[in-house]
Formats: structure tokens, C-alpha cells, sequence
């Protein structure tokens, strides 16, 4: 079993993750075998929330070439996180968008 800590990798900054901020929905890359039980879990655990609904999207990595040779960069999975109306905020996300 893997510790909530391992599931949540790390929060996604970007303008779109802000916006969505005000309605309580927040943004994570999370380990790619994570389901999103394991997510609202992982969630509630580390930040004492309450979570209402979570939706995943996996990405591809983008195909980088140099010179002759060309891979992927890592693929990665993302969780969008929907808290309860009377959930508090999540402290670290709050400090940020100010």
C-alpha cells in the first residue's frame, strides 16, 4: 500500500489551475496507478478536506527529438479536485493565489 504521499506528487501552478480555484476544485499530478479512490484518500489525508468528486486525465509525454534521436518525455496523470461546499480551502493553494 503506498502512503498518500507517494499518490499526491505535486500541486499544478498554471492560470487555468488558478481560475479554477474560486469553485474549490484544485489540481495534482498524481502517481500514474492511482486510482481515484486512492486520490480522494491521498487528499483528504494530507490536507483534512472533505472531497467531493474527482476526475483524472492521463497525458501522453510530448515526443522530443535530438539530432537523430527522438523519445517521449514521461507521461503523467492528473487528478482535478473537487471539494465539498462547506470544506475549508486548501491552505498551501490559498498562500499561493494571493
Amino acid at each position: 500500500m503506498k502512503s498518500a504521499h507517494d499518490i499526491i506528487i505535486r500541486p499544478v501552478l498554471t492560470e487555468k489551475s488558478y481560475d479554477n480555484m474560486a469553485a474549490k476544485t484544485y489540481t495534482f499530478i498524481v502517481d500514474k496507478k492511482a486510482s481515484k479512490t486512492e486520490v480522494r484518500q491521498a487528499v483528504e489525508e494530507i490536507f483534512g478536506v472533505k472531497v467531493d468528486s474527482v476526475n483524472t486525465v492521463n497525458n501522453l509525454g510530448k515526443m522530443k527529438r535530438q539530432g537523430l534521436h527522438q523519445g517521449r518525455r514521461p507521461s503523467t496523470k492528473k487528478a482535478y479536485v473537487k471539494l465539498k461546499k462547506d470544506s475549508k480551502g486548501i491552505e498551501f493553494f490559498d498562500s499561493i493565489a494571493q
